[in-house]
């Protein structure tokens, strides 16, 4: 019996464990890309998760949730809005959102195939990694939802929530992407370690109440109604801003304890100092958000502090991640 002998590409596998053919191309290319790229797409991923809650928040500020009348497509048989004289400004604001998640998919997508598939890194880090895609293709579903249901409050709610937890997971991975796989090694004291923790936590609660105070006034994005959350504006505003204070009041101690610690290691010392600034740079943010915070209260809202609010919203908690990320180490 005659036959041809399998071509070297042909063969299941090869012996460093790669798959054969075009697959392996790709492997390769990945590998060439991966020392530059991977670093540019975590930063464009970040950026872009926080520029997703400024579009979103265009949407839901101008009353343009329902522009688009379905989902997928924007008008029934077509993706994109139908242009003519009585439409408004509304579905092109609503597209404009949509089309930005589409490019936020693409960068998931590179930091999924650069930082997902790096074998030179440990699984926590590459399954890290995924997490903005599975993040994105979530929130275009619950989005999908939002517009199907006729924007109903905790859906809305929830799509603000979700992107908030993308945007910390997404510095988090900045913050791993920097440093080694080895074991953790805490560069404070178990003071500061806790007071970080509940740091965190407050974080989240001023989150969390900051989509109930906006929800309850009248930049909620229902024009009918004026409100998505039938409570007391004012009064829910109110406990939001004690919860600030009591992020700045607990961020304060932090500073103090980490001033402590630096002089006692020494003004050159790598961990103390590393916190002391990156502490410093989130109490300015902090400091920001809530000067524009007060400063839209007593304006009336006007549309344009209120987004740059949410914008503060997104930088806020990359900086809250990243200072968490600088209270420890862990080596190469």
């Amino acid at each position: 019996m005659t036959g041809t002998m399998p071509s070297p590409d042909s063969t299941s596998q090869r012996e460093d464990g790669r798959p054969p053919g075009s697959p392996r191309r790709v492997v390769a290319l990945l590998d060439r890309l991966r020392p530059g790229w991977t670093q540019r797409a975590v930063v464009a991923n970040l950026v872009a998760q926080i520029g997703i809650v400024v579009t979103g928040g265009a949407v839901r500020l101008t009353g343009s949730g329902l522009g688009c009348s379905t989902w997928p497509y924007c008008e029934p048989g077509r993706f994109t809005p139908e242009f003519h004289g009585e439409m408004t400004i509304h579905p092109i604001i609503e597209f404009g959102n949509r089309t930005l998640t589409g490019v936020l998919l693409v960068v998931a997508l590179a930091v999924a195939l650069l930082a997902g598939l790096d074998r030179t890194r440990s699984l926590s880090y590459r399954r890290l990694a995924w997490a903005p895609l599975v993040g994105v293709l979530v929130q275009a579903v619950v989005g999908g939802i939002t517009v199907l249901i006729d924007l109903h409050p905790a859906i809305v709610g929830s799509h603000f929530l979700i992107s908030a937890g993308l945007i910390a997971v997404s510095a988090w991975l900045l913050v791993r992407r920097r440093e080694g796989d080895g074991p953790v090694v805490p560069v404070v004291d178990e003071r500061v370690r806790t007071l970080a923790r509940g740091l965190a936590v407050l974080g989240a609660v001023v989150v969390a109440l900051g989509v109930v105070v906006t929800g309850a006034g009248p930049h909620s994005g229902d024009e009918e109604v004026g409100y998505r959350f039938a409570v007391d504006p004012y009064a829910v505003a109110r406990v939001h801003a004690l919860s600030v204070w009591a992020f700045v009041a607990t961020l304060a101690v932090i500073l103090v304890l980490l001033a402590r610690a630096r002089r006692v290691a020494g003004a050159g010392s790598g961990g103390p100092a590393r916190a002391l600034r990156s502490g410093l740079v989130l109490m300015v943010v902090t400091l920001a958000q809530g000067l524009v915070g007060y400063v839209q209260l007593f304006t009336g809202l006007p549309i344009a502090l209120v987004n740059l609010h949410m914008l503060g919203a997104g930088v806020l908690i990359a900086a809250i991640a990243s200072f968490l990320g600088t209270l420890r180490r862990r080596a190469a």
